[in-house]
């Protein structure tokens, strides 16, 4: 019997103050196998213990919610008896250690949150985050992490529609990995995870159980030291295949009335996915040690309780149900085991070779689990910390041709070509469009689709949390309005540093607050998300904390697929129009319109300024307007204004078009840095056919809101092979390079 020393607890990641809570639960010392379920179960990864706290502002609840956080996934009603499940999660740490099983082990997890549920997935979606491109090991994380998620989803067979990919040196030391499924179920057919049913039978089902992934959960709730390469065998290692025959014999079993509950073994592996199931049912557990499925030879307790070895599930049956359930789970070459029972203890108790060797309250292990309110700066006092200084004299421009071909050519805003192509996009036949302000997936066998975007500006957010978190809602939503979809909810990834830092509980705070506010302001409420901690590395060579990066998913139904929008010029002499704010009267200098933003950083080399504010209310009015405009089919083109400002969305829609724009400037008391390239939020562009057709419903006055007068500036009109003097095909060319080059070279 080990004994329990502090060394040996604090290698579990338990302070002392909490390992005394854990001797208060149990009444007496731990033995190794309690003491390595407390510790993941206490972990910053399983029970969100400087987050959590915050975490419940967040608006979760909307008439068509019908599972908000704290199930395997979200659930929302899309119709016709039909509902969209959907989660965003992260996997951080193993992919900058291990970047092609870290990532494509990301894939899998958040693919099993969603059919755990009775959902067939439908989409992949990811917000990657890398350090600079010169930084030594950056192209082989880089490498290693599109392969991942282009290996694992492509084999599974579930399309990669959406996503984003960023860099900054804040990342060197530490990448973010966030992956997305969204899947779709019957309404009548959704499962939940908390166990119930004294006796009923508790049955493990997938992959053999191996040594990988073990301290997995302990390790992504701590950040990088000087030994990050020796923490590669807590990477899980993954079998896409596996994953696949998983989908299916779980839907087939779903389909009969056998299922009481069910849970994948994600983070912490058998220990959440059994104490999860037990605590949201009430109920006690007992497991068999000596009955779970291994594929390494003498394999303790301790290592089958925390492994993280991937494609498994843990399910409770009915009675009687089990030669049925195993006979669906052997057709398909999967392991099947009976390894417990549902009991009315309340306690998880493990038996190994006749002795038992865990004996825990479930109530306090969930209840007691710590909960900290950390201490964190006020917005003032984090402004100082953050020393983010004003623009002072407005920065302008003498050439916005080789501004904007150089901010194409960067790596921020260059050509995806290179990772699209990895990941198979039309698997399944559904998908409608990816590469615009959206993916859009049809609902099989319907006349719908959903629309997916993932976003976030992380510059915006260390400048300013709370206008920065906003944002992150605000623009999410409004990519979804230029695809012609009705935002419906959210799934989010909290990406920060060391939470125990002020300044970074309050990018955390102020984050969420922001969130939450734009949340409530436009109906589209957080249904499912993921916290992780610890992002930041004293690794040599890394920098230390992330930019907080609170990654969101969004998801919004298109009624009628012929409704759907693409962002692409259509056809020489339709007119251009900027729709949004009617700021543009006169320059306002409370908005700084170039603060924070990319053309200065790229340009100018200073990140500096202002975050530019977000206007709940005009948001909200302007998609309304967007929607409008597009259900009436008076535009052919919309396209959200972000990175880059008004000259890079009229390039990027020249070149999904391939053809140009003869544009003019707007008011001459803007600088041509502000009117080209400043990010002011809530616009958009559209191209329109028949500008007398506009005009007609215009004047009708059903467009606007007087608390958000938003305007239409004409711009110019589609045409020619030119954008603001550069030629298209030299656009096109920096704009491929950057990849290719890097690459390749």
């Amino acid at each position: 019997m080990t004994a329990i020393t502090p060394e040996i607890v604090e290698q579990h990641g338990l302070s002392p103050e909490e390992y005394e809570r854990v001797l208060h639960v149990l009444g007496r010392e731990p033995n190794l196998v309690e003491l390595g379920i407390f510790s993941v179960m206490w972990s910053e990864h399983c029970s969100y213990k400087s987050s959590r706290i915050h975490l419940r502002k967040l608006p979760t609840e909307a008439p068509w919610v019908i599972c908000g956080p704290g199930e395997n996934a979200g659930v929302i009603d899309i119709g016709d008896g039909q509902a969209a499940i959907f989660k965003m999660e992260s996997h951080n740490h193993p992919s900058y250690i291990e970047p092609y099983q870290g990532a494509a082990t990301g894939v899998g997890g958040i693919l099993r949150d969603v059919f755990t549920m009775g959902a067939r997935p439908i989409a992949n979606a990811n917000a990657l985050r890398f350090g600079r491109p010169e930084h030594p090991r950056m192209k082989h994380l880089v490498q290693g992490v599109v392969a991942g998620i282009g290996g694992y989803g492509n084999c599974v067979g579930v399309p990669t529609v959406a996503g984003e990919t960023n860099f900054h040196p804040a990342y060197d030391g530490n990448i973010l990995v966030n992956a997305m499924t969204v899947g779709v179920a019957d309404q009548d057919k959704i499962f939940y995870s908390a166990a119930t049913g004294v006796g009923n039978p508790i049955v493990y089902v997938g992959s053999k159980t191996g040594r990988d992934g073990i301290h997995g959960a302990t390790m992504a709730s701590a950040d990088f030291g000087e030994d990050a390469e020796a923490k590669r065998p807590t990477v899980q290692v993954g079998d896409p295949f596996t994953e696949k025959l998983l989908i299916e014999a779980c839907l087939e079993l779903m389909a009969t009335d056998a299922i009481v509950a069910i849970q994948d073994m994600g983070a912490a592996g058998l220990t959440s996915s059994s104490v999860e199931m037990a605590s949201k049912g009430g109920a006690g557990i007992r497991l068999d040690m000596n009955k779970v499925p291994c594929r390494e030879e003498g394999m303790t307790p301790y290592e089958m309780m925390l492994s993280e070895s991937q494609e498994r599930m843990l399910m409770v049956l009915k009675p009687g149900k089990e030669a049925m359930a195993e006979a669906i789970f052997r057709k398909w070459e999967l392991d099947f085991a009976v390894i417990g029972e549902v009991t009315d203890t309340g306690h998880m108790v493990l038996e190994f070779n006749g002795e038992v060797v865990c004996d825990i309250p479930l109530a306090p292990l969930a209840d007691e689990a710590p909960l900290y309110d950390r201490p964190y700066l006020s917005k003032a006092e984090y402004a100082a910390w953050a020393g983010v200084k004003p623009l002072g004299e407005v920065p302008t421009t003498d050439d916005v041709a080789a501004d904007l071909l150089k901010l194409m050519a960067s790596p921020d805003l260059a050509s995806r070509r290179w990772i699209a192509e990895q990941y198979d996009s039309q698997v399944g036949a559904d998908t409608l469009q990816t590469g615009g302000d959206a993916g859009v997936v049809r609902v099989h066998g319907t006349g719908k689709a959903l629309a997916i975007t993932t976003d976030c500006t992380p510059r915006y957010v260390f400048a300013d949390p709370y206008e920065g978190g906003k944002q992150a809602i605000a623009e999410a939503y409004r990519n979804l309005c230029a695809v012609g979809a009705r935002p419906l909810a959210v799934t989010n990834c909290l990406n920060f540093a060391n939470p125990q830092r002020p300044e970074i509980m309050a990018q955390i705070v102020h984050a969420l607050e922001g969130m939450a506010d734009a949340c409530r302001a436009l109906d589209f409420p957080i249904v499912s998300g993921n916290v992780s901690l610890y992002n930041e590395s004293k690794a040599t060579g890394g920098g230390s904390a992330i930019l907080p990066t609170p990654a969101i998913g969004g998801v919004g139904i298109i009624s009628d697929l012929s409704k759907m929008m693409t962002m692409h010029f259509k056809n020489a002499g339709d007119t251009i129009y900027l729709v949004g704010p009617e700021f543009w009267a006169k320059p306002d200098p409370t908005r700084s319109h170039l603060g924070q933003s990319l053309w200065l950083r790229v340009i100018k080399g200073v990140e500096g300024g202002r975050t530019p504010p977000t206007d709940l209310t005009v948001e909200r009015t302007a998609g309304a307007i967007i929607h409008e405009l597009i259900d009436d089919g008076l535009v052919n083109a919309v396209h959200d204004l972000s990175d880059g400002g008004l000259a890079v969305a009229l390039a990027e829609m020249a070149l999904a078009g391939g053809i140009g724009a003869e544009v003019e400037a707007g008011n001459p008391d803007y600088t041509p840095a502000q009117w080209w390239f400043g990010e002011d939020q809530g616009r958009y562009l559209v191209t329109v056919p028949d500008v007398v057709a506009l005009n007609e419903a215009l004047a009708k006055g059903t467009r606007n809101d007087e608390t958000a007068q938003i305007g239409f500036q004409r711009i110019g009109v589609v045409g020619g092979d030119h954008v603001l003097g550069v030629p298209l095909a030299e656009l096109r060319a920096a704009h491929e390079r950057f990849f290719t080059e890097w690459m390749e070279g």
